[in-house]
């Protein structure tokens, strides 16, 4: 099935499976291509290949997974004329992302009142499943915050304008449309902005270990021994939401436009139809609900600091999804192409001088914010032209799950876990101890080894490694 091409990059030649109309390729050392084989990452890189109108590659990153359909660290691009959307190409948690503030203090500053510190935020921010926010908006109040995303936080106080340039698409992602979200959705997430959520879904209080490119770095704001602060989160219910209720009007439109698909799990309908179009509109509303809600959660990061520190000086390094789809022009075999990306568990990685990065950063290129797992470190690199000519402009965007939630729990009691992670003198708190258990630092990938892969590829290039100091988790 898999022909090695070099070190980092295993084909699926589209002769594998019937009705593939692309190849597949798989980016991994051997270690990491061992771990991907042990579940169905392979095949589901194999049949998005099947998809109509499917131009590129079907691709997966160094962290992917089997997922819902795609697999999780999965790229796809489609034709705008001729392609599909699926919702199951992003998934249920829209624009899941990461957030990266930068702070002027140094960790002797700040590791005597840390956990103070880690106490304020756990109080401030809300965390842990179906867990409502301080924000009571009235679901028919929500239409703003879906149109506007971080742009409306702002608006409302919850940050400086300064912040929005470092955010993907300046935190307000176009052609939202708040009428295509179902009222069930905007139920589940009117009271949820500016919270964490469970899951894999943190916030980490964390020191810049190493810096690979001090003069990039220094561009970016970061340096050895900063104190940084990483969010990860994303759309919460209302985004998971959208996802079920446009994949069974997949279901149902796959009939009347007369597409088959290999797996039921890729329903799909032309990016043109109204059901394609609404799906879109939707998905951009749900992606502007959570970039407000982590700008929110910067908000009350600020003031957590404010209060233990007297320093709310967090600055936004930068913003980015990893659950998304968006409409990008590319270069396709020599020719410039108009298409639908795809990107699940996948992170936008464009190089330095690109039309769509703001200004702030257009010299410098975008930085790719890379979570590991908790208890070990989290990478910040830079994207490449490379990956423009190879991956759609995308990287990786974690360490990826080696092992289930269930097996995780099997394996180590929370008391165990926590004693691990006081011994790395990494302070805890969660509003779960089986969630906690859930995310332990064995049951990922080495995150270091993902990151090493899309480094020698050449699809990104490090800028600088962060460890965690505490850890806050649903």
């Amino acid at each position: 099935m898999l022909k090695k091409l070099d070190e980092y990059r295993y084909l699926i030649p589209k002769s594998y499976k019937q009705g593939m109309k692309v190849d597949g390729l798989v980016y991994a050392n051997e270690s990491l291509i061992r771990q991907i084989g042990k579940d169905l990452t392979k095949e589901q890189v194999a049949n998005v290949a099947t998809l109509p109108g499917l131009v590129g590659r079907s691709l997966a990153m160094p962290d992917a997974h089997q997922g819902y359909g795609f697999c999780i660290g999965g790229v796809a691009a489609s034709d705008l004329n001729q392609g599909v959307v699926s919702a199951g190409g992003v998934g249920f948690d829209i624009n899941c992302g990461v957030r990266l503030l930068a702070s002027p203090l140094q960790v002797e500053e700040v590791e005597p009142k840390l956990q103070p510190l880690l106490n304020q935020l756990f109080r401030d921010i809300p965390c842990g499943a179906g867990k409502q926010g301080l924000l009571n908006l009235a679901p028919r109040d929500l239409d703003p915050v879906l149109e506007d995303g971080a742009q409306w936080a702002v608006r409302q106080g919850y940050g400086e304008a300064a912040d929005e340039a470092f955010i993907e698409e300046l935190g307000r992602m176009p052609g939202a449309d708040p009428s295509r979200v179902s009222s069930r959705a905007k139920q589940r997430g009117h009271r949820q902005l500016g919270t964490l959520g469970s899951g894999n879904h943190f916030l980490e209080i964390q020191k810049v270990e190493d810096v690979f490119d001090s003069k990039l770095a220094e561009r970016f704001g970061l340096y050895r021994d900063q104190v940084v602060v990483l969010i990860h989160t994303g759309s919460r219910g209302l985004g998971h939401q959208v996802c079920s209720d446009y994949l069974d009007l997949m279901q149902q439109g796959m009939k009347r436009h007369r597409i088959k698909v290999i797996d039921r799990q890729l329903a799909c309908v032309p990016i043109n139809s109204d059901e394609g179009r609404d799906y879109l509109a939707a998905m951009a509303a749900a992606a502007n609900y959570a970039f407000a809600n982590r700008q929110m959660i910067t908000y009350w990061t600020r003031r957590a600091f404010g209060r233990i520190l007297g320093s709310r000086q967090l600055k936004v390094v930068y913003d980015v999804c990893h659950n998304i789809a968006k409409r990008e022009e590319h270069r396709i075999a020599g020719k410039t192409r108009d298409v639908l990306v795809h990107r699940k568990g996948a992170t936008r990685a464009f190089p330095k001088g690109h039309p769509a990065l703001p200004r702030e950063v257009k010299d410098l290129g975008q930085p790719v914010l890379v979570p590991g797992s908790m208890g070990t470190c989290s990478y910040v690199l830079v994207g490449t032209g490379r990956a423009m000519a190879e991956t759609f402009g995308s990287s990786c965007h974690g360490a990826g799950r080696a092992k289930s939630r269930s097996q995780a729990k099997r394996e180590t009691p929370a008391e165990k876990l926590l004693d691990e992670l006081a011994a790395k003198k990494i302070l805890v708190r969660a509003q779960s101890r089986s969630g906690l258990v859930e995310e332990k630092p064995d049951a990922y990938k080495d995150v270091s080894q993902v990151v090493e892969v899309v480094e020698r590829a050449g699809i990104a290039t490090k800028l600088a490694k962060l460890v965690p100091l505490g850890v806050m988790k649903g």
